[in-house]
């Protein structure tokens, strides 16, 4: 497909409402709500805007289904997900340019996002053929112990908006393989993209009742009135760290299963004897991917005293090099944030800082123009107690602290409630060993900026949330043990 028409004629308007039950429908009431372009704030189109009623009945398609969906063969449930990879691979060009008019991120970046999502699909459907149970000996002997696996049935995902296709195919992806069904719950500021994603898994086979997607602008009904009803077993939520613990609390009534991928605050460390110029080509990935609007964002940026000038002044080079504009506009490098709220979050962190005793080596405020923009930013000197080495900056900002031993570049990288992801840069093996059995971390980036891969497990601790994302690990989310006791004499 061309893009003819940026990527908008991917959600026609007969793909602009609620879909359930493989049907696509308006809201009861006909509400909808408007979708904005962040690189100008203009209106983009407007979606059906679903309730908690029609939430519920999405979720009645899925129960429906679901022991039909579980029975299907595994090898047709892969060969599904096997088709929607094809399909998005052959449709990057318009999903990429999709996703960067509707959250902001360069085209280029979005046909990255577009790789790396349809990856999900290709990886669980080659696992759907792969559930094992296990088949052994009691020790006492006199009987055998068989495990099975099953799936653990309707499902609610909420995804976020930052990634809006890898967030729903990373989700998605596994619960098709394992036999579940689905309620999605797209992000209100980006559905655009989820319902690009839903047309393609139509177009695929997916049977009808086994996805269904409702758009909605009040989030926190809809959650609460699907997370209230018995038939719903299991919750996987992207998103923030205080929506999440309301999620993981809300879920206790029913007793769901919950996955939780929260907030981030990735330490970035270069120790004294790293390849300097290796740990700015990894902290450009690490910091500007998605303008820094991702969870695995590098966030403090912990540098050794005897290296940090020449890094400081390196990285500064290389974020003031970039350029701020439209995402979907040739030779632009660094897209608009998402909404205003972003922008003076962003800005508040940096003067902060700066009154804190930051210096400001490039950037440091609101780029220009209608739309939602920062400079990319670096700042030194910023003192380790400073409110933006403490919360998840979501934005182009990088504030450079030094230490001066390994010990302290641990402790103080662990001085945080989150634990998603760190990263580090270290020529010495023995310390490579050393700071990955220290560091509190789901996933350390070693000598690298870039962790996410959907062959391995994507996941976090402490504040950063629960379960696991991707790799062998990701299906399991989505499965039951049953265990059967055979006597044999």
């Amino acid at each position: 497909m061309s893009g003819s028409n940026n990527g908008l004629d991917l959600v026609p308007a007969e793909r602009r409402g609620l879909y359930i039950d493989g049907t696509w429908r308006e809201a009861n009431d006909g509400r909808r709500f408007a979708v904005h372009d962040p690189a100008d704030g203009s209106v983009l189109v407007e979606v059906a805007d679903g309730s908690a009623d029609e939430a519920l009945e999405a979720l009645d398609a899925a129960a429906k289904v679901q022991d039909d969906w579980a029975r299907t063969a595994p090898r047709e449930r892969g060969e599904i997900l096997r088709r929607a990879f094809e399909m998005l691979t052959a449709r990057a060009d318009d999903f990429a340019h999709l996703m960067s008019l509707e959250m902001g991120k360069t085209v280029a970046e979005a046909r990255g996002e577009v790789t790396y999502g349809a990856e999900f699909f290709r990886w669980y459907a080659e696992e759907a053929v792969r559930v094992h149970g296990r088949w052994m000996q009691a020790p006492a002997g006199g009987s055998r112990l068989l495990t099975i696996k099953k799936p653990v049935g309707p499902c609610l995902f909420i995804t976020p908006w930052n990634f809006p296709l890898a967030m729903g195919t990373r989700k998605i992806g596994p619960a098709i393989a394992a036999g579940c069904t689905m309620v999605v719950k797209p992000a209100e500021l980006t559905p655009l993209t989820m319902l690009a994603l839903t047309a393609v898994l139509e177009e695929a086979g997916l049977p009808a009742g086994v996805l269904n997607v409702v758009p909605t602008s009040t989030s926190a009904a809809v959650g609460q009135a699907l997370m209230a009803d018995e038939r719903l077993r299991k919750v996987s939520f992207t998103g923030s760290t205080p929506v999440g613990k309301i999620l993981v609390k809300q879920s206790a009534d029913q007793l769901q299963r919950v996955s939780m991928e929260l907030g981030g605050n990735a330490p970035f460390l270069v120790f004294e004897d790293a390849d300097v110029d290796a740990a700015v080509d990894g902290a450009m990935i690490a910091k500007m991917r998605n303008m820094g609007e991702a969870c695995t964002s590098a966030n403090r940026f912990l540098v050794h005293e005897s290296v940090a000038q020449e890094f400081a002044t390196k990285l500064g080079d290389r974020m003031g090099a970039l350029t701020v504009g439209r995402g979907q506009d040739d030779g632009v490098d660094v897209g608009p944030l998402i909404n205003p709220e972003a922008v003076e979050a962003v800005g508040g962190l940096v003067t902060d800082a700066v009154h804190d005793g930051a210096r400001v080596v490039c950037g440091g405020k609101p780029g220009e123009g209608p739309g939602y923009f920062f400079q990319p930013t670096v700042l030194v000197d910023v003192p380790a107690d400073s409110q933006i080495n403490r919360e998840e900056i979501f934005g182009p900002v990088a504030p450079i602290t030094t230490f001066s031993s390994e010990s302290e570049a641990v402790r103080r990288a662990n001085e945080t409630e989150y634990g998603l992801v760190a990263y580090a840069f270290t020529r010495d093996l023995a310390r490579t060993l050393r700071l990955a059995e220290a560091l509190d971390f789901g996933m350390i980036g070693m000598n690298t900026g870039l962790v996410s891969n959907p062959a391995a497990p994507f996941g976090g601790v402490k504040a950063s949330g629960f379960g696991r994302e991707g790799g062998f690990e990701g299906i399991e989310e989505y499965l039951d043990t049953t265990y059967v006791a055979l006597p044999v004499s």
